[in-house]
């Protein structure tokens, strides 16, 4: 097995340029030098925003809730965690509390930014904290959907039923759930 250099210098970025725009992101090609002289061209989602949030909302010890929401991606109605963008000026645990009053209905007296992921970060410059909603209480906040969701209460103690559900897929939301599952128990 080979020694992790922590010192390793990183690539020399020659030019970057926008090569393609979406309302939703921007494709940048990145020149790039290698410390050992190679040289490439890269094409990666240019970073925009100020991340993401995923909130598992516990109910109590063993329970949380899901929403089933619609999926553009897939064209389905996808299961998963509460989800979405952290606002200009907001931390990821003020985010997490907006988002989870948005699309569930309630809001947490608790919670915890328990660990950070990335999505295909060899193409895209976006993380998600996902966040432990504890102590919650009914509030609502007008959100962004075009419909209401769907909320589905759920148990730790079936998550290998979560894992079998066809519409339980995303990879964030599965990562989520083991590192709840973890964390709980280091509690």
């Amino acid at each position: 097995m080979s020694k992790i250099d922590p010192n390793k210098p990183l690539p020399i970025i020659h030019q970057r340029e926008i090569v393609a725009t979406s309302h939703f992101f921007k494709v940048e090609r990145v020149d790039l030098e290698f410390s050992n002289g190679a040289t490439r061209q890269f094409e990666r989602m240019a970073g925009k925003g100020h991340g993401a949030v995923m909130i598992v909302p516990m109910l109590d010890a063993d329970n949380f809730l899901l929403v089933r929401e619609y999926a553009a991606g897939t064209h389905s109605y996808q299961l998963g965690f509460p989800k979405g963008l952290i606002d200009a000026g907001e931390t990821p645990l003020q985010a997490a509390n907006r988002e989870l009053q948005e699309e569930v209905g309630y809001a947490a007296n608790k919670l915890y930014d328990i660990h950070k992921v990335g999505m295909a970060p060899t193409f895209f410059n976006s993380h998600m904290n996902i966040v432990i909603a504890q102590d919650l209480y009914p509030q609502r906040l007008e959100g962004d959907e075009p419909e209401p969701l769907e909320v589905v209460p759920w148990s730790f103690s079936k998550a290998d039923e979560l894992l079998a559900q066809p519409d339980f897929v995303e990879a964030r939301g599965i990562a989520a759930l083991f590192l709840a599952q973890r964390w709980l128990k280091e509690q």
